[in-house]
């Protein structure tokens, strides 16, 4: 069925899955305000929190499958690229709650509102997921990031999350005035907030050297490039995954990610295709710098909050190159990385919930020696989690078929990417030096005496943790079923044919 964005009653059935997220939490808001705080208001604003969110994964895969589309042009995109970014951040939002209902509880969070931040905060990234206009776009960005600044400092007794919400903040808003006069500059220069049609007129205008729409992508790649906690645009990650309730970092590591990559592709993809040979050298740049100053700092790190905030940087390195790829592949791998990369960092920051000490205390690697003897099950699923972020073969699962199809990617790209590809099998190797210290400290060494055991668990946080380590063991076994989605639901729209080389950017040969 093919949607007219025009008439109001279609665009908003073409926003049903978003719009169900936002008047859940808006209800919710007022159901958390209602009466005073309680650990039993906490649990039932949060299970309120995962009803929205499975009836709005029930909407989204409604669209997915009964085939909706949308007329050519419009301020927002129906295709199956946005409704597989949206099962990502609904499932993120998901595992979210689940682990925030049990972490509050065991830290005494009383607010029920964090979990209707989550909900915002995932409505947003939906936004950003469907956004076709850089006004959508940029609207997506401040509802996620808002939300997402109040979640990094909810636990208003502890000083490190008050420090990481500042900071978090404060870059932010300094970023988002680069992204906001980007966009300015690059409608000064095309007339147009619409990513078809500053595509169209670039080409129709021949403005591929046009200072000011140069000037304006340069500011929008310095915006996204925060967003997405790109090198050098990374220091505030390691301060705010570190301060944060553990859920909220896994949050943030995956879904604000996800989300992020979903709308940096698509303006790329969309939009500013045709400029090329002007922004796929500072990408390239952002991806090598990027991959090597994440794992340098990463293997000094011996909180493993930090190491895993840098590793989150490498992670977003790799990324970068399949931006820089320009190709229809680029868009299948992004999808496939980003939901093996979302199952094991959950997977991850579940555990290390798990093992966090109370109060400020850091959380040390050496906490996990010796983990193997008292918890087996737990320092299993923690060795599956960093081989997947490893892209280890086999033991690794679907993590070393999303390092795998990211190769691939950059392999085929019309832009030539081979010492990106080389460079993302060299950082690979050089990241085994921290996951690998974590697994040997598990399984090699022994545990210190009168060491800390880990809190007893709920059930949402056995059932986060068994589900994330049997689908990554399992889809990395038969992975031919999420290869065949991604590849259906990549972005296929930009005009350049590999065969006639028709539609290729200036200054790029096939």
């Amino acid at each position: 069925m093919t949607l007219d964005l025009l008439i109001p009653s279609q665009l908003a059935h073409a926003l049903l899955p978003d719009l169900l997220v936002m008047a859940g939490a808006m209800v919710l808001m007022l159901v958390a305000a209602w009466d005073r705080e309680s650990a039993a208001r906490q649990r039932r604003v949060g299970f309120g929190a995962m009803l929205v969110v499975v009836v709005a994964i029930a909407a989204t895969v409604h669209m997915a499958v009964g085939g909706y589309t949308a007329a050519a042009g419009g301020v927002i995109a129906v295709d199956g690229y946005r409704w597989a970014l949206d099962l990502i951040i609904l499932l993120s939002a998901l595992a979210t709650i689940a682990l925030s209902i049990e972490q509050n509880a065991r830290d005494g969070i009383l607010t029920a509102e964090t979990h209707v931040l989550v909900l915002f905060a995932a409505a947003g990234m939906m936004m950003l997921a469907a956004g076709r206009d850089l006004m959508v776009i940029f609207l997506g960005i401040e509802i996620m990031s808002i939300a997402i600044y109040v979640l990094a400092g909810i636990d208003r007794r502890r000083a490190r999350a008050a420090e990481a919400s500042l900071k978090y903040f404060l870059l932010g808003a300094f970023a988002t005035g680069f992204l906001l006069y980007g966009i300015a500059l690059i409608y000064g220069a095309t007339g147009s907030t619409q990513l078809n049609e500053i595509g169209a007129k670039i080409v129709h205008f021949k403005l591929y050297t046009h200072p000011m729409l140069l000037v304006g992508t340069g500011l929008l790649l310095i915006g996204m490039g925060f967003k997405v906690a790109a090198a050098p645009f990374h220091m505030w990650a390691p301060d705010v995954y570190e301060g944060s309730p553990t859920p909220v970092t896994a949050f943030m590591a995956a879904a604000v990610k996800a989300a992020a990559f979903a709308t940096f592709l698509r303006i790329w993809y969309e939009g500013l295709y045709f400029l090329t040979a002007s922004w796929v050298v500072p990408v390239s740049a952002l991806a090598l710098l990027t991959m090597f100053l994440g794992n340098v700092v990463a293997l000094s790190q011996r909180n493993i909050k930090r190491m895993l905030a840098y590793s989150s940087v490498v992670h977003t390195g790799y990324l970068l190159v399949a931006i820089a790829s320009s190709t229809a592949l680029a868009s299948t791998a992004m999808i496939f990385y980003l939901f093996a990369y979302g199952l094991a960092t959950f997977g991850a920051f579940a555990i290390v919930m798990t093992l966090q000490p109370d109060g400020d205390a850091p959380a040390l690697v050496s906490d996990y020696e010796g983990l193997w003897q008292t918890r087996p099950w737990l320092a299993s699923a923690m060795a599956v989690y960093l081989l997947a972020l490893l892209g280890f073969p086999i033991f690794g699962g679907i993590g070393f078929f999303a390092k795998w199809y990211l190769l691939q990617a950059a392999l085929d790209s019309i832009t030539g990417l081979v010492p990106l590809a080389v460079a993302i099998v060299l950082t690979s190797v050089i990241s085994a030096g921290y996951y690998l210290q974590v697994v040997r400290a598990m399984f090699m060494s022994p545990r210190p005496e009168g060491a800390r055991e880990p809190a007893p668990m709920g059930g949402m946080t056995r059932a986060v943790i068994g589900v994330t380590a049997v689908l990554i063991l399992a889809l990395g076994l038969f992975p031919s079923q999420l290869v065949r989605y991604s590849s259906e639901n990549g972005l296929h729209q930009h005009p350049y044919s590999p065969t006639t080389g028709m539609g290729l950017p200036p200054g790029i040969r096939p």
